[in-house]
């Protein structure tokens, strides 16, 4: 007859573990159903960190023009320290083979001991004529190795010298390629953020920054038309090549923003203002930092003329041309085009006058 085993009743701490379990999972289940989707980031969050990310992207860029900058100065340094070098062994090569036939002719002139030969002459005056030549060799030859001594000291420091600036070369490309990292960095993420965006969202804020330039730009035009005497309107001119490389910046209007960039076909911020600068023949420096520091400081917006530098952030990292009536020429961002915005979109620091 088959037996029959009762089954073992579970522990009392047993059916507490498994009750506690269970009561977490129908709560766990009833939080899940109940919880709200996580929402998606509005069209004006997307745009404020879209924004930020832009800011960001344009500091590293002006980091990256300068680093670029010192590159190319770098370059042509070392161009020029290793054409000196190579100068200078030519001159060393050249005074040792003069060296070498200084030597030749002594050797030649003077095989036997000096004593013997005036012992052995049948010419007592012959000899000592050659004897006199032999004395004026050997002062040839003691500046002529001064000379060379001369020569390698200055060929060895400009070794070390060209040694030099190619570490600061090779640490520079370095940091130029970090730069541009970052920049590639913070743009890819801003339009990652962009496309989360609908299509019709992404055609509204374009709609939006257009009607906002469309706005500048005529309020530019009425600074432009008004009479020099609006000093508050800021319609006063500045100087005959200020206004030549303004109008070089009007002509690029609706270019593209490239980082990097400085014309004639794409601009970044201060791409922009020397390229432009370039075409009235004023050389100014290319990055905004070093053109904050070029011209003539102006602390105070009513003070503008139209065509002056106007540097923003605290960081000097962004500048533009002032337009007049509170609005500035410049290139934005990657995304946007050349272009008329107000002043007031951006932390105005101070103008520049060149």
């Amino acid at each position: 007859m088959a037996s029959h085993r009762r089954l073992k009743q579970p522990g009392r701490a047993r059916v507490t573990v498994l009750t506690a379990t269970a009561a977490a999972a129908v709560a766990l289940t009833s939080q899940a159903a109940n919880a709200a989707p996580s929402e998606k980031p509005s069209k004006d969050e997307v745009k404020s960190k879209v924004d930020k990310l832009y800011e960001e992207a344009e500091k590293a860029s002006e980091k990256f023009n300068g680093a670029k900058e010192k590159q190319q100065k770098l370059e042509k340094q070392v161009d020029r320290l290793q054409d000196k070098v190579a100068r200078g062994q030519d001159d060393l090569n050249d005074l040792r083979g003069g060296l070498g036939s200084l030597a030749s002719a002594q050797y030649r002139s003077g095989g036997i001991d000096p004593s013997l030969q005036l012992f052995l002459s049948s010419d007592p005056d012959s000899y000592l004529d050659k004897a006199s030549a032999l004395d004026q060799l050997s002062t040839k030859q003691a500046e002529a190795l001064k000379k060379i001594q001369a020569k390698q000291r200055t060929l060895a420091q400009q070794r070390k010298e060209a040694s030099d600036k190619l570490a600061d070369l090779a640490t520079t490309r370095e940091e130029l390629g970090k730069k541009k990292r970052e920049v590639q960095g913070k743009l890819g993420e801003a339009q990652r953020l962009l496309n989360t965006l609908s299509a019709k969202e992404r055609a509204a804020l374009k709609a939006k920054e257009d009607r906002a330039s469309r706005d500048a730009e005529r309020k530019a035009s009425d600074a432009a038309d008004a009479p020099k005497t609006d000093a508050p309107k800021g319609g006063v001119k500045g100087s005959s090549r200020t206004m030549a490389a303004y109008a070089a910046a009007q002509s690029k209007i609706g270019s593209p923003y490239v980082y990097g960039a400085s014309g004639p076909s794409s601009f970044d911020c201060s791409g922009l203002t020397s390229w432009a600068y370039a075409q009235a023949d004023v050389s100014i420096p290319r990055t905004s930092q070093a053109q904050a520091s070029f011209g003539t400081r102006i602390a105070s917006q009513s003070d503008l003329k139209v065509g002056d530098l106007v540097i923003f952030y605290g960081d000097l990292h962004h500048v533009g041309f002032y337009a007049g009536n509170g609005q500035v020429l410049h290139a934005p961002r990657t995304g946007a085009v050349v272009r008329y915005e107000s002043i007031n979109n951006m932390p105005f620091q101070f103008g520049v006058r060149i």
